[in-house]
C-alpha cells in the first residue's frame, strides 16, 4: 500500500502537494492519477445500479473497497451522481428514467430525457425573472410533484400588506401538497449527503481528497441540454440568436457563483466542468467561437480569479478548438480529454493547461493489462514530460472496464510514473 507507515494527514498533504503542482504545471514527484466513476465501483462490488441509487452506505463501501486498493491521489465520491433515487421516487422527478422507476431494468446506468422545458417564446420571461420562472414553469415541468407550484404568485409584485395576502396561496391543498413534499425530498436528500459527507471525511482522514468540490456547466449546455432541449439549443442559434446569447449573459452570473458556493464547503480547490455541445461534429468553429466559448471563458476567468481550478472535462473530439481554448491564464486549469489527440492537446497546451485523461475506454473494456500498459507508458513519457499531466481514462472508468485493467492503470502509474 502506498505510504502505509504514514498518517492519513501526510498522505492528505503529499497528495494534493502532488496534485497542485501538477495542476500549475510544476514538476512533481510523480503523475498523479484520479478515480472517476459512475456505477463501476457498485458493479465492482456486486451491486446493481438500482441499488447504487438506492443504497447510501452501501456505496460507500463499495468506493472504499475500491479506493483502499487502487491508492489514487484523488477520487469522486459516487453518491452526489448515483444516489437519487429515492429523492426523485418522491418527486416524481421527470428528467431522468434510472433503475428503480420502473422503467428500466435493475443492471441498467440512468438515461437522461432529452425535451423542451422552456419554450422559445419564454426566454423574456426567464430573463425578466429567473427565479420566477423556475419556481411557476421550470419545477413544475421537471417534477409531478411540483405541478402547484404553477399557481404561486409572482412574488415581485408583492408588497406591502400584499404580502399576508400572498399567503393564502400557500395553504392552497395543492400548493400545501407540493411544499409538504418538497420538505421530504429535503429530508431524504440531508440524509444521502449526510452519508456522502461521512465518507469523504472518513477518506480524507485516510489521506485521500476529493478530485472536485464543486461542480457546474457552460452557459450553453445549459441552455440547450436543461432549458431547450438540443433541438431548440441549435435552432435558437439561428432564429434566436439574440435571447441565447442575451440568457447565456445571465446564466454566466449565476454558474460561478453557485459553484462557489458548493466549493466552499469542502477541502480542495479544483471544481469540475463537463461539457456537452461545443465539440466537433455539434458545432462549426465559428458557432463555438460565437455561442459557447465567450460565455465559457468567462465562467472560467470568475472561478480562477477567485482561486478556483476548473476541471473542464471535453466529452468528446475537440482538437480543432486547442488554439481557441488555450486563452486561459497559464497554470489555473485542467483540460480533462475524452477523444481528443493527447499528444496534439500536449503541444498546443504543454504552456498553458494541465491535461488529464485519454485512456481510451475501448481499452479499459476490451483491452488485456498489457495493453493498458501500453497506452500509460506513452502518455506519461509523452504527455506527462515535464509535469502537467493527470492519469485518467477518457471519461473516467467505465461502468464495464475490467478490474483487472483499472488495476493495471493505477499500479503503473504509480510505479513508472515518477520524475527523477
Amino acid at each position: 500500500m502506498d505510504g502505509q507507515q504514514k498518517s492519513g494527514a501526510e498522505l492528505l498533504g503529499e497528495r494534493e502537494k502532488r496534485i497542485y503542482d501538477t495542476v500549475e504545471l510544476r514538476v512533481p514527484d510523480r503523475v498523479p492519477s484520479f478515480l472517476f466513476s459512475t456505477f463501476w465501483a457498485a458493479r465492482n462490488a456486486g451491486m446493481t445500479c438500482e441499488q447504487a441509487m438506492y443504497d447510501y452506505k452501501g456505496l460507500s463501501n463499495a468506493m472504499r473497497t475500491v479506493i483502499l486498493d487502487l491508492q489514487p491521489d484523488a477520487y469522486v465520491p459516487c453518491h452526489l451522481m448515483l444516489s437519487l433515487g429515492p429523492t426523485m421516487e418522491i418527486l416524481d422527478y421527470k428528467q431522468l428514467e434510472w433503475p428503480g422507476d420502473g422503467s428500466l431494468g435493475p443492471n441498467q446506468p440512468f438515461q437522461y430525457i432529452d425535451r423542451e422545458y422552456m419554450e422559445a417564446g419564454e426566454y423574456d420571461e426567464f430573463m425578466n425573472d429567473p427565479t420566477g420562472f423556475y419556481l411557476r414553469k421550470y419545477l413544475p415541468r421537471l417534477a409531478g410533484e411540483l405541478e402547484p407550484l404553477a399557481n404561486l404568485p409572482e412574488f415581485p409584485s408583492v408588497y406591502f400588506t400584499r404580502v399576508m395576502h400572498s399567503m393564502a396561496f400557500l395553504a392552497d391543498p395543492q400548493v400545501r401538497k407540493a411544499l409538504e413534499t418538497m420538505i421530504k425530498a429535503g429530508e431524504e436528500m440531508q440524509k444521502m449527503l449526510g452519508e456522502a459527507f461521512s465518507f469523504i471525511a472518513e477518506m480524507e482522514e485516510l489521506g485521500f481528497p476529493v478530485a472536485n468540490v464543486a461542480s457546474g456547466h457552460a452557459p450553453y449546455d445549459v441552455v440547450s441540454d436543461y432549458l431547450r432541449g438540443s433541438k431548440g439549443g441549435m435552432l435558437d442559434m439561428f432564429r434566436h440568436e439574440d435571447k441565447i446569447q442575451e440568457i447565456m449573459d445571465t446564466l454566466t452570473d449565476f454558474i460561478p457563483r453557485n459553484m462557489m458556493k458548493t466549493a466552499s464547503r469542502l477541502r480542495g480547490k479544483i471544481v469540475f466542468i463537463p461539457l456537452h455541445w461545443g465539440l466537433d461534429g455539434f458545432m462549426s468553429p465559428d458557432q463555438f467561437n460565437k455561442f459557447f466559448w465567450p460565455s465559457l471563458r468567462k465562467v472560467l476567468i470568475e472561478l480562477i480569479d477567485n482561486e478556483y481550478y476548473p476541471c473542464v472535462l471535453w466529452e468528446g473530439d475537440c482538437e480543432s478548438r486547442l488554439e481557441v481554448i488555450s486563452d486561459v491564464p497559464e497554470g489555473k486549469c485542467i483540460y480533462w480529454f475524452e477523444r481528443t489527440d493527447p499528444f496534439k492537446a500536449k503541444e498546443v497546451l504543454k504552456d498553458r493547461v494541465c491535461i488529464r485523461g485519454s485512456v481510451p475506454v475501448s481499452i479499459m473494456n476490451t483491452g488485456t493489462p498489457d495493453d493498458v500498459k501500453e497506452v500509460c507508458k506513452k502518455l506519461i513519457d509523452v504527455v506527462g514530460k515535464d509535469g502537467g499531466f493527470i492519469m485518467d481514462a477518457g471519461v473516467g472508468i467505465p461502468d464495464e472496464a475490467k478490474p483487472e485493467n483499472v488495476k493495471m492503470m493505477f499500479d503503473f502509474t504509480r510505479e513508472y510514473g515518477v520524475y527523477g
